[in-house]
């Protein structure tokens, strides 16, 4: 009898990745025609100096390597990435996702948005929705968040949803050939629980 793992007639998994809803926004997956929307964000250099993880310039083809390994990474229950878009027009601004650590019951919050839509409260809005959706949906215990000192935005984007600082990394980070401060940010379930109520009233 033949391995089930290879063979070649075993139906390919649904890609069940879920969407949320928030007032003004719809968190979805990424899909294949949203790679040149995210090439061209990526390759600002307002979002690339915010965001530790990426580079510029972006190589060409990266948006849709990456949104090709999403559902694989939402089946082994390693990431669940979302398009931040707005639910009046469908454009996509931005991403906010949880990279899981499922033997701990924790994730790590990561997110960006188009500078032409910053200060309008969208990046608190979807990482509210998601940090429920982590604790709701997914079970985890922690969530938890980093960002680099000279982005102070996003320390208070985190504050509003109502994680806590934990500490600063001195020199954690390294990139155009600078070392650079690292915020850690946390919020524990019993916290978040304690805390809903309050958060709701701000959204």
């Amino acid at each position: 009898m033949s391995d089930p793992a290879t063979c070649l007639d075993d139906p390919v998994p649904l890609d069940n990745r879920p969407s949320l809803e928030t007032d003004r926004l719809l968190l979805r997956p990424f899909e294949s025609g949203d790679a040149e929307t995210v090439q061209r964000l990526v390759n600002d250099p307002e979002i690339v100096a915010t965001t530790r993880a990426l580079h510029f310039p972006y190589p060409e083809g990266a948006a849709a390597r990456w949104i090709a390994h999403q559902p694989e990474e939402w089946l082994a229950g390693r990431a669940v990435i979302f398009a931040i878009s707005l639910k009046r027009t469908g454009l996509v601004i931005g991403t906010v996702g949880l990279e899981i650590e499922a033997a701990d019951e924790r994730a790590e919050l990561g997110y960006w948005i188009d500078p032409a839509f910053w200060n309008r409260g969208y990046a608190s809005e979807a990482a509210q929705a998601v940090v429920e959706f982590g604790f709701r949906q997914l079970g985890l215990n922690r969530v938890m968040a980093e960002h680099m000192v000279h982005n102070p935005a996003s320390g208070r984007v985190l504050a509003k949803v109502g994680f806590r600082p934990e500490g600063v990394l001195r020199q954690h980070a390294r990139k155009w050939g600078r070392f650079y401060d690292v915020a850690v940010f946390g919020l524990v379930r019993e916290d978040w629980l304690t805390a809903g109520a309050e958060i709701a009233k701000i959204f």
